[in-house]
């Protein structure tokens, strides 16, 4: 089997601009840290993404990647995905539902853009006060 120069010019030049890509790719932090949640930081992410609801108690995960917040009979949930942060509601009964494994809290939402969130807690359920 010959192959012609120019195929192999053409190969050879694919190839180079795979790896470029690939060094890029491995190069670049395309996801940043997402820094640690406060009180006040888990305020202001729920106040953006749920602004009629009325925050009765926030819980920071203890890793400070997650929160929970009761507003009334919702659970307002907060938690890393990828590059930033992602809030959903659910009820506070089914929020409480979840079973913990291994210290972290698997919260299902039967949502596709964001199907779980998984949250670090100590203890399980949240009591208010804690």
């Amino acid at each position: 089997m010959i192959f012609s120069k120019a195929f192999l010019i053409q190969t050879a030049g694919s190839a180079v601009a795979v790896l470029i890509l690939t060094g890029i790719a491995a190069w670049a932090r395309l996801a940043k840290p997402m820094p640690i949640l406060d009180e006040a930081a888990a305020r202001q992410y729920f106040t953006q993404d749920f602004p009629a609801s009325k925050i009765d108690q926030i819980w920071i995960s203890d890793d400070g990647r997650g929160a929970v917040a009761r507003s009334g009979d919702l659970a307002l949930v907060l938690f890393v995905a990828g590059d930033g942060y992602i809030a959903r509601h659910l009820t506070w009964d089914q929020a409480m539902a979840a079973r913990p494994v291994n210290g972290q809290v698997v919260i299902s939402f039967h949502d596709i853009a964001a199907p779980r969130g998984q949250l670090a807690f100590a203890t399980w359920p949240l009591t208010p006060g804690i």
